[in-house]
């Protein structure tokens, strides 16, 4: 660049008013409807349980969890919010992250410092030729100053801005995360209550069939092979219970663990699905909504308008840097005469340094900084696509759990059907104990089915909540979609 270029340069931008490189647009919202080829609709669950319904709504519930209707659930909730490890990393990267950008903010502004110098000189001549060496000192104020010409400074102001942005949709994702975690934890421990109980309820039939067969056989009415079939379906029932036991520890420990605390020292709550209530309106923000709101899209967007600033940190490079400095001193032969008196020295300067050759450095740092840009496009792009397709994922996972619990409570009305036939035959001697046994095992296995299929709808219906981004507030849409290669950026 030659001395013409240059001076044309800094006349152009008014040594102020030139900021080079792209301005970031955000991505237009995606213009579907919906997450799914055709709509989901939850169908009843049951002749006695909850249906659930969808609606579109512009963003999610604020705090959604409360909609379990457990005050246990909301304290545990908060106490997590509160007191997690996992929150307060994240908190303090944020906090580093606002200091970067009032660094970054600093470069806009003159520098001062206060310089102090104290020398002494002298050699041989000083002995036996008169010539006499000696102390000097001095002190004074020194001010820098670079003007942002070409907007390297604001572009990099721009980018830790952004970057702050990011490390706060990670604080909120962090949240999100740690509060369906606690939720799911606390469903895990009243499903898997509500099993044991179930359990529980088929132990004790077992020990009554025992006890029942023992007098038929003792009374010469019963058949011995019956008495083992009996004690058989006890043991394998029995076994039920120590893997039921382990989930419900393992829950247990997760949720301690969930808000700060070790399984040891804190009394973790119980938790009961017949005391947790489960949402029937389900807010599904629309697609064009989700992208303002889920705090991972909003990393991505952050983190894509930080690469868009970098190819104006790079493109700033490429043209002049001014430097301006002033100092102003006082120098004296002696500490008690440097402040008085005439004795002050001060100076101006101003400096202009243009690149000339790098070898293609810098040429290659703006290319490096466009295919940044691009590869960042591609990631916010596979983000959106993930959300969307896990939206979808749990929306279908909704409607099979309210068609599993339909079929669940059928399979186990006809189950405690056949079993109170088996029963009343086998007392009346028109029946064999092994069709009693049989009878029972379906009413098990339904029962537990329909315990289980319950559990999983309200962990679904977590899942939703999550997926929907939490209650974060949802912005303006762009105007115009960011290009895989801004147009101004061989500026």
């Amino acid at each position: 660049m030659n001395s013409r270029a240059i001076v044309a340069s800094l006349a152009a931008c008014g040594l102020v008013a030139c900021t080079v490189g792209p301005d970031f647009i955000r991505p237009t919202p995606p213009p579907q409807p919906g997450y799914t080829a055709q709509p989901v609709v939850l169908p009843p669950a049951g002749r006695s349980d909850t249906r659930q319904q969808l609606a579109a709504a512009a963003a999610a519930a604020s705090p959604w969890w409360r909609q379990f209707g457990s005050p246990t659930l909301d304290a545990t909730v908060a106490q997590a919010l509160a007191d997690s490890p996992t929150v307060a990393q994240a908190q303090a990267v944020l906090a580093q992250a606002q200091q970067a950008v009032r660094i970054a903010a600093a470069g806009q502004y003159p520098q001062a410092d206060l310089g102090a110098a104290a020398s002494r000189s002298g050699g041989p001549a000083d002995h036996g030729s008169g010539t006499t060496g000696g102390a000097l000192y001095s002190a004074g104020p020194l001010v820098s100053y670079a003007p942002d010409v070409f907007g390297g400074t604001r572009r990099s102001i721009e980018q830790q801005q952004a970057l702050a942005q990011v490390r706060q949709a990670q604080l909120d994702a962090a949240r999100l995360a740690l509060a369906a975690n606690v939720v799911e934890q606390a469903i895990a421990i009243a499903s898997t209550h509500a099993q044991t109980a179930a359990v529980d309820a088929v132990l004790a039939t077992d020990r009554d069939n025992v006890e029942l067969v023992r007098l038929a056989v003792d009374a010469g009415t019963g058949a011995p092979a019956d008495l083992l079939a009996a004690q058989s379906q006890l043991a394998g029932d029995e076994a039920l219970l120590p893997p039921l036991r382990q989930q419900r520890a393992a829950a247990r420990d997760a949720l301690a663990m969930l808000v700060g605390r070790s399984a040891g020292d804190w009394p973790v709550p119980e938790f009961e699905l017949e005391r947790l209530t489960l949402p029937t309106a389900l807010p599904v923000v629309v697609p064009s909504a989700l992208v303002r709101s889920r705090p991972d899209i909003r990393a991505a967007e952050a983190q894509l308008h930080a690469a868009s600033a970098a190819i104006g940190i790079a493109t700033a490079n490429l043209y002049p840097q001014v430097s301006l400095s002033a100092s102003w001193s006082q120098q004296s032969a002696s500490l008690g005469t440097l402040f008085a008196g005439d004795s002050g020295l001060w100076s101006v300067a101003a400096g202009l340094t243009a690149p000339l050759f790098h070898g293609g450095a810098l040429r290659a740092q703006q290319q490096a900084a466009v295919e940044g840009f691009r590869g960042q496009l591609a990631v916010y792009r596979q983000t959106v696509l993930l959300a969307f397709n896990q939206v979808a994922d749990v929306l279908q996972a909704l409607a099979h759990d309210a068609e599993s619990i339909a079929a669940q409570r059928n399979a186990l009305d006809a189950a405690d059907a056949s079993l109170r036939l088996a029963q009343e035959s086998y007392s009346a001697g028109a029946g064999s104990f092994l069709q009693v046994l049989i009878a029972q095992r379906g009413a098990q296995q339904a029962r537990l089915g329909y315990v289980r299929a319950v559990g999983q709808r309200y962990l679904d219906t977590v899942q939703l909540f999550a997926a929907m981004g939490g209650p974060q507030a949802v912005g303006e849409s762009a105007t115009a979609p960011a290009t895989a290669a801004p147009a101004n950026a061989d500026r």
